[in-house]
């Protein structure tokens, strides 16, 4: 829950920040267990944000606030926790490291202007962490990567450096060196290769600073050289590759600056050893946050168009600009109502100032268009759940706004007489189906209250209304999501049960049937009559329904024949076998029988049902399910297992090829039935070790196989 009072654990005021050059957006990136929010906890008491750190086991974290967060012990949504060094505000960007919150995650990769991917010690990486390496380079993100858990018994740093240049790429590349502990049991100081000095962290944080060891000049040297090449290769001084070739002693300040450019660029990845529990590492990570990681005027922006979709200039970092700010998560609070956190663009936030909230192109998810203006009232800056309230919030910071009335992840927040709208990032496609049933009336009303408040804060959500199977389905990423969607309506009062999610059916006739319909009542006074009959035949796949009238010599009135139509259609739509609709097939009434007083349109509505009814139970019908094409991407490594899997869910490969986007990866396109796919988001990531994605949409009906 969001509190508007500084909890006792943080110290100090909150400065303002009115200066772009000032800002670090970085988001902590990494699978789930290596230890990225503890990190950002020791950043945060290494800075003096808080007066300590607390701990995940405890539920004491400042990012990991949520109560479904303290129940898994695992994040579970993007949360900010900014910190001062140097005068430099670093908005750190904590994402959970599941895969069923890459919502979250993608929402942090959007308010950040660089990536620290957090790699542990003892662990390694899995192949998710490898995946998201590559969409970050997509778009050029710049990345540097922090190797944790140094005190774990299990922890090498060297094997964990030589892995991520194994799998990042030779252009990854240590600043530190570790220092043994005299046991060699644990890190207990770093070797600066930039600065060629030891920090001595044996006697606590923050170290001590001296001269190396003879003993360690030979690894500090070689290991330099990589390093500044690296470096230089990067450089915009042409001149001093040709320097350092020569013998020249390069100031260190030069390589600073060129480490910057080269970071910049998105070509360069710096790797440091930090430790969150025995403080190694920490002061030369904030120093590597401010002073290696590009300010927010050095990252590039998202595109803009106007309200019409006509494209509008580049956005430039520029607190003078034009403002546009993007809504990046959206929670629910008992008290303050939505809290939004903000990225801003271009321009200036401040207190009082009207502004437009638009959002535009998921109403597919249950977000529909919306535009309207409305009021900032305080604007504050987050730390975890606390909310300190601040005076503006410039182009390239961060800060959250409360109780808008309308503001949903993903909205653009614009001035009021320039409304824009921000080019939308990438949105997961949930693929877990969870169907929920209210157990009360007033449950229902509670669920439906609360599932706008969760749909307006989670776009990895999808909400459907099936009027086929008459079940609220709720799409989720995965298993993990869909506890904390549950766990998240019950919190707001609402007693639900989970159910089978079933698949909507049809029906159809394989062969050519007739049948007879007599719909004929007498009760006294005026009575029903009505007797048609009719022949059926099957269509091919997709053709629908068609209605034919071969009636010869008016035993059927022409006014009447309009009203077997409407009859057969009614049963149709009612089912024959079950209560699926039924398709792909001609009905011709052939002939009939009226009475001038007694035939009326209801009881030929009622004969040509009955009619239906009698042709499939005598004829043959069967069921058809539906069928959709799938398009699965996976590591060449897990081919064959999934290959397998498909084959079991009575699928059809249609196809495998490289993966053109990634290497040493394939896709496969197939064909199968929709009931065998309602759990293949989990089972596949299981598979695959989280590395395997997919992507799913109807292809057909299929007759279904005879149970």
């Amino acid at each position: 829950m969001a509190q508007k009072n500084q909890d006792k654990g943080a110290t100090g005021t909150v400065p303002v920040v009115t200066d772009p050059d000032r800002v670090r957006n970085v988001v902590v990136v990494g699978h789930s267990g290596a230890g990225k929010t503890t990190l950002v906890e020791a950043l945060l008491a290494a800075s003096g944000t808080i007066g300590r750190a607390g701990s995940v086991p405890d539920g004491t974290t400042v990012c990991d606030h949520d109560p479904a967060a303290v129940r898994q012990q695992r994040s579970v949504a993007l949360a900010c926790a900014p910190l001062f060094h140097q005068d430099v505000k670093v908005n750190l960007l904590d994402t959970p490291g599941y895969a069923d919150f890459i919502g979250e995650l993608r929402a942090g990769l959007r308010a950040a202007d660089a990536a620290l991917f957090v790699v542990c010690a003892a662990d390694g990486m899995d192949a998710a962490t490898a995946a998201l390496w590559e969409e970050c380079a997509t778009v050029g993100m710049p990345r540097a990567v922090a190797i944790s858990r140094l005190d774990h018994p299990r922890a090498d740093v060297d094997e964990t450096v030589a892995l991520c240049r194994r799998v990042f790429g030779d252009n990854v590349l240590p600043l530190h060196l570790p220092l043994l502990a005299d046991d060699g049991a644990g890190v207990a100081g770093l070797l600066d290769l930039l600065d060629q000095r030891v920090l001595d962290y044996s006697a606590g944080h923050p170290p001590q600073v001296r001269d190396p060891d003879p003993e360690h000049l030979p690894a500090i040297g070689a290991a330099r050289n990589e390093l500044i090449e690296g470096i230089i290769a990067e450089s915009e001084d042409e001149t001093l590759m040709d320097r350092y070739l020569a013998g020249e002693q390069l100031d260190p300040k030069v390589l600073v600056e060129d480490l910057e450019t080269a970071v910049a660029r998105g070509h360069f990845y710096p790797v440091l050893p930090a430790c969150a529990h025995t403080g190694v590492g920490l002061d030369a990570l904030l120093w590597l946050l401010t002073a290696a990681f590009p300010a927010p005027p050095e990252h590039h922006l998202p595109a803009v168009t106007g309200l019409d979709g006509t494209p509008r200039p580049p956005l430039t970092c520029d607190p003078a600009g034009p403002l546009v700010a993007e809504v990046v998560r959206t929670a629910a609070d008992r008290h303050l109502g939505r809290v939004s956190l903000v990225r801003v663009f271009s321009g200036t936030l401040r207190p009082e100032l009207t502004v437009h909230v638009s959002g535009h192109g998921l109403g597919e998810r249950g977000h529909p268009d919306h535009d309207t203006d409305e009021r900032v009232g305080h604007i504050y800056s987050p730390l975890g759940a606390q909310l300190r309230e601040v005076g503006v919030c410039v182009a390239g910071d961060i800060c959250a706004l409360t109780k808008s009335g309308s503001a949903e992840t993903g909205d653009t927040v614009s001035a009021r007489d320039e409304p824009l709208l921000i080019e939308p990032w990438a949105m997961p496609e949930p693929l877990l189906p969870v169907a929920v049933v209210a157990r009360t009336r007033s449950d229902e009303d509670a669920m439906a209250r609360n599932l706008g408040r969760l749909i307006a804060g989670d776009p990895a959500l999808r909400l459907e209304r099936n009027a086929e199977t008459q079940q609220l389905v709720l799409w989720c990423m995965g298993e993990a999501h869909a506890d904390v969607v549950l766990d998240r309506l019950r919190a707001g009062g609402v007693e639900l049960d989970t159910e089978p999610v079933r698949v909507p059916l049809r029906e159809t006739f394989t062969a050519p049937a007739r049948g007879h319909g007599r719909h004929v009542k007498q009760s006294g006074g005026h009575g029903q009559y009505a007797v048609c009959d009719i022949e059926v035949e099957p269509l091919p796949p997709g053709s629908g329904f068609e209605f034919v009238d071969r009636v010869v010599g008016g035993a059927v009135p022409h006014n009447y024949i309009p009203s077997v139509e409407k009859g057969v259609r009614a049963q149709l739509g009612r089912g024959i076998i079950g209560e699926h609709p039924v398709v792909d097939l001609r009905v011709t009434l052939v002939d009939g029988k009226a009475h001038p007083v007694d035939s009326s349109d209801a009881a030929f509505q009622t004969a040509g049902a009955l009619a239906l009814r009698d042709a499939a139970a005598t004829g043959r019908t069967a069921l058809l399910e539906p069928v959709d094409e799938i398009v699965v991407r996976v590591p060449d490594d897990y081919l064959g297992a999934v290959l397998s899997d498909l084959s079991g869910r009575r699928g059809r490969v249609l196809g495998t090829s490289p993966d053109d986007d990634a290497g040493a990866r394939t896709v496969i396109r197939a064909e199968v039935p929709a009931a065998e796919l309602l759990r293949y988001a989990v089972e596949l990531r299981s598979m695959t070790s989280g590395a395997g994605t997919f992507r799913r949409a109807f292809a057909r009906y299929e007759r279904a196989p005879s149970t």
